[in-house]
């Protein structure tokens, strides 16, 4: 008898046998289908909207808020897909990046327990690997390497099944606390 495997955990699993920089922390166990928090959720806890919110479900988050898994489905109607490029879509690297200190931000803000607004101070170690193109679903991990009450430094990742699409360093700090 064949075991099914959902899409999910295939996912996982592509993720955990990926090539190069091996994945932020294991995500074994995290049914990526299965979200903890939509983008309405998300919406309660960072101040982006409408096509500039890239995060479209938080998946999961430790107890500490240290890390956390989130999944952007790039549509084939994103805004840069027809000049980005007309012949041949692909994501520009500065929203991949975007939407990694996307789910930084809402993770050091559930943290903290209120939403507050982030002034993003530098982007570090960034490097693009694989093509993210429209019809793709991005894997994003974040894992806090330095956090206080009002600034994180975080790793982030972002995977399309078993390929590694980037990986960067987003320092951020709140500008204050905001009512969304």
């Amino acid at each position: 008898m064949s075991e099914t495997v959902s899409p999910a955990e295939q996912g996982a699993a592509a993720v955990r046998e990926s090539r190069g920089p091996a994945p932020l922390f294991a995500i074994d166990g995290i049914d990526l289908s299965r979200p903890v928090m939509d983008r309405a959720g998300i919406e309660a806890w960072i101040p982006h909207r409408g096509e500039m919110l890239l995060v479209d479900a938080l998946v999961w988050h430790d107890s500490a808020c240290t890390r956390a898994v989130g999944v952007k489905r790039w549509g084939r109607d994103e805004f840069w897909v027809k000049g980005h490029f007309p012949q041949k879509p692909v994501c520009p690297g500065v929203l991949l990046v975007e939407a990694g200190a996307q789910l930084s931000c809402a993770l050091f803000n559930i943290g903290r327990g209120n939403p507050t607004m982030p002034s993003f101070l530098r982007i570090g170690r960034a490097a693009f690997r694989s093509p993210v193109v429209p019809g793709d679903n991005l894997v994003l991990l974040t894992q806090v390497t330095k956090g206080g009450k009002r600034r994180f430094v975080c790793d982030v990742q972002g995977f399309v099944g078993e390929r590694l699409a980037f990986d960067a360093e987003v320092v951020g700090m709140t500008a204050g606390d905001v009512e969304l």
